[in-house]
């Protein structure tokens, strides 16, 4: 059994406030097997984050090897040596890192996979020495634990495993094993900054300390691996949520050869991805990124919570970020979801798509709602409402239902209550698809449209013909104000262009009678550097979330409006790189990089985002223009593995920073949805047409077929007039009778609601029979059996 060791304690406990580690790796890995639930990240040569059990729990902050002669040199990894990482074939993800001294002296080779049916990380390494004797050479491992995603209040011991010394650390039910098939001739473990092996060697080029335990702090393990019968080894990193388990799972996969669990690794990957060529004709880079980015979506599904699939394996920013900020993008985010879900059909994957969408119709709230984003087993982290979230759902299973992949599956339910969502809430959305700002948003807007329309098919297929009719009709009513909610007549942004859309205008959803005129108003940009301005004029902030409007088919692409658009987008947003144009997300931006090119710690510079060369793309093909150039941008945005980054850095470079023009910034690296929106413009490519493109949306609102123009009055929206051609609905929560008047009271009339069976009641006044300038208006409430104690008026 395994004996931890307690008679040498470190000192200078709790150690230095831990922090994560840089966002832009060069490696996401772990096997295709459900079994082996382990997932490991690299970032400049060095293995960083491993996750365990679920994809979105970090347990290590980092491991690496320290190197010294014990007389002239003492080399970190990480800091001091020059690596070139590869993949070890195209579609697994397995990794092949060289490490090179500057100076010629020796280099470090490794590959790194996960056990193919075990919860560990192995790391196969062959010190090559070229100008020194190995025999002085002394190697050290070090690795940092962040068990249960957090640097404090971490253990550390030696033990004794069998014949063998191993490294152990733990918290709470989080277990780690680390050991090495050369074995180890001293272990140690200490406080970061204080009594750590980093520590030790950098003082004196010798390891000095054999402390046996650290417990409760932020710790570092040490062990220093004898090279004196051969320079090649296996290192082992295992968790379980026990010892014995993390030190048997540790000691079974030292056990089997290298070679055969590489071999198991590819085998599984290559089975995963088989006959995944058919859209590389649209590629430029011979389908490297295709198949790069399918592997890459399908590493990103939990594999305990089938299905759930996260934004990123990566914590942006992580160097600056410490046990306070737990989140990072290891999270769910129903948006970033979707989009993976549907790039992996855009594949011809309908299996994890399908499984996306059980989980999803799982974790959906009891009012139909959709957390802003939540832990794998579906606790939220934060708690903002997205409308276009509760929306995406939605659209994925229609996506699946026209697939005929939903096999014994009723999304129905599901559909059911986030449309009823959508029409209660909606239409300001309390956050818009950058998660900052409240109001009517074009890209918000243009996925609730589409998504009722769906709802309403799923409707009619049932034999709900009113209930059909109902969801169809709410999103005529948000289809027919589009332009007057989100086009500005006064813009200033380019001189011969007064009218665009604009990125949001703002709105507070609490707010009963908010003013919806795109010319007024003030938007507060967050994350802004201090001293910067924080508000400014609505009409002049622009994104080009309006493209969303002509990807599910409710405007046509090419559009006066639509090109004037994008001159404005494109003179305010746009960044000319060495590999093609890219764009910001939306004007004074604060989220990225710091003006000092440090990491973003609330507050930054926003960058450009490759994602957003990907959304212009299909704009242009809908167009019916070459995309080439922006095929080969993304693609060259990518770096030596193919991650795609969030951001990318669009000022000249800094390379005392790492920071070149087109190249990542410390945000996440790689973000799914920029690989997800790639793999769908390579099949709207193929299919000639946008991937994302809702046919039965295009034929009703591009082919005007039977549109209604609506005129909705809530609550929550209690509209002040109405035009003289719309139909003047009025709804509620709850049943009643609605007493209205066109003559000041002198007459009256009474009409009794209808349940539209979701949480809506409504009667609907059609304006021709609105005689006078007004209408005044009053409820009986059937239930409480009582009238409403005010009246209301429309113009």
């Amino acid at each position: 059994m395994t004996i931890l060791q307690h008679q040498k304690k470190a000192f200078g406990k709790p150690g230095t406030s831990p922090k994560w580690t840089r966002s832009d790796k060069d490696g996401v890995g772990t096997a295709y097997s459900a079994s082996s639930r382990i997932w490991f990240t690299l970032s400049q040569g060095i293995l960083n984050e491993i996750y365990y059990p679920t994809i979105d729990h970090p347990q290590i902050r980092d491991m690496q090897f320290l190197i010294t002669d014990e007389e002239t040199f003492f080399h970190d990894e990480r800091r001091d040596l020059k690596p070139t990482t590869e993949r070890l074939c195209e579609n697994s993800l397995g990794f092949r890192v060289v490490s090179e001294d500057p100076e010629g002296r020796y280099r470090i080779e490794k590959e790194v996979i996960s056990a193919p049916h075990a919860a560990c990380v192995m790391v196969k390494t062959k010190f090559v020495p070229l100008s020194v004797d190995t025999s002085k050479i002394k190697l050290f491992v070090l690795l940092a634990p962040h068990l249960g995603a957090g640097g404090w209040e971490n253990s550390g011991n030696v033990a004794h495993e069998l014949d063998r010394e191993i490294l152990t650390a733990h918290k709470d039910d989080n277990w780690l094993a680390l050991g090495c098939t050369a074995r180890f001739k001293q272990t140690s473990v200490g406080y970061v900054g204080e009594s750590d092996g980093w520590q030790d060697l950098s003082a004196d080029l010798h390891a000095n300390w054999e402390f046996d335990e650290a417990k409760d702090g932020n710790i570092a393990l040490l062990g220093e691996i004898d090279l004196s019968d051969k320079s090649e080894f296996v290192v082992g990193v295992a968790l379980s949520d026990h010892l014995h388990g993390a030190s048997t799972t540790l000691v079974q996969s030292l056990s089997i050869p290298f070679a055969d669990h590489r071999k198991k690794f590819q085998e599984q990957w290559l089975r995963a991805c088989d006959n995944r060529n058919d859209l590389i004709d649209g590629a430029r880079d011979q389908g490297r990124l295709y198949r790069v980015s399918h592997s890459l979506l399908l590493s990103h599904e939990d594999k305990t919570y089938h299905g759930a699939m996260i934004a990123s394996m990566s914590i942006p920013w992580g160097e600056a970020k410490g046990d306070d900020d737990i989140g990072g993008y290891h999270l769910v985010w129903t948006r970033d979801m979707v989009n993976s879900a549907t790039g992996l059909l855009a594949a011809g994957n309908t299996a994890t798509p399908f499984r996306a969408l059980i989980y999803l119709a799982c974790s959906q709230q009891e009012d139909g709602g959709f957390h802003q984003n939540s832990w794998i087993d579906g606790d939220p982290y934060w708690t903002g409402i997205q409308l276009d979230e509760v929306a995406f759902p939605i659209l994925l299973a229609w996506k699946l239902h026209r697939l005929d992949a939903l096999q014994q599956f009723d999304p129905w339910p599901m559909v059911k209550a986030a449309a009823g969502y959508l029409i209660r809430k909606g239409p300001v959305t309390p956050q818009e698809r950058w998660e900052e700002n409240s109001g009517y948003s074009p890209s918000t807007l243009a996925s609730n449209i589409a998504a009722l329309t769906c709802a309403s098919l799923f409707a009619k297929e049932r034999g709900e013909e009113d209930l059909s009719r109902f969801f169809q009709e709410y999103a005529d009513f948000l289809e027919c104000h589009i332009e007057a909610w989100t086009v500005t007549t006064e813009g200033t942004i380019v001189d011969d262009i007064s009218q665009h859309f604009i990125r949001i205008k703002p709105a507070d959803p609490d707010n009963p009678i908010p003013d919806e005129n795109p010319n007024e108003g003030t938007l507060l940009i967050k994350n802004r550097e201090p001293g910067q301005q924080m508000e400014f004029p609505a009409k002049d902030i622009v994104d080009a979330g309006f493209l969303e409007l002509v990807r599910y088919g409710i405007r046509e692409a090419g559009d006066k409006l639509f090109e004037d658009s994008l001159k404005v987008v494109d003179e305010s947003l746009k960044v000319e790189t060495p590999f093609g144009p890219c764009w910001h997300r939306y004007t004074h931006d604060g989220y990225g990089q710091g003006s000092d090119g440090g990491p973003f710690v609330h507050h930054g510079v926003g960058r450009a985002w490759p994602l957003l060369t990907g959304e212009r793309a299909h704009y242009e093909l809908a167009a019916g223009r070459d995309v080439k150039k922006y095929v080969k941008a993304i693609e060259q945005f990518a770096n030596c593995t193919g991650l795609l980054p969030e951001q990318i850095w669009d000022e000249v470079d800094r390379p005392d920073q790492r920071l070149f023009l087109g190249r990542p910034t410390g945000s996440a690296m790689p973000l799914m949805w920029a690989h997800a929106e790639y793999i769908k413009l390579l099949r709207s490519i193929k299919d000639g047409e946008v991937f994302d493109r809702i046919p039965e949306v295009v034929e009703r609102y591009l082919k005007r077929k039977d549109c209604l123009k609506l005129e909705v009055w809530k609550f929550n929206r209690q509209v002040q007039s109405v035009a003289a051609d719309m139909q003047l609905r009025i709804q509620t929560h709850a049943a009643f009778r609605l007493k209205y008047s066109n003559d000041g009271w002198e007459s009256s009339d009474e009409i009794e609601s209808t349940d539209s069976s979701v949480g809506v009641h409504f009667v609907d006044i059609p304006a021709k029979t609105i005689n006078g300038d007004q209408i005044k208006f009053t409820f009986y409430w059937n239930e409480s059996k009582n009238w409403e104690d005010r009246e209301f008026q429309i113009n």
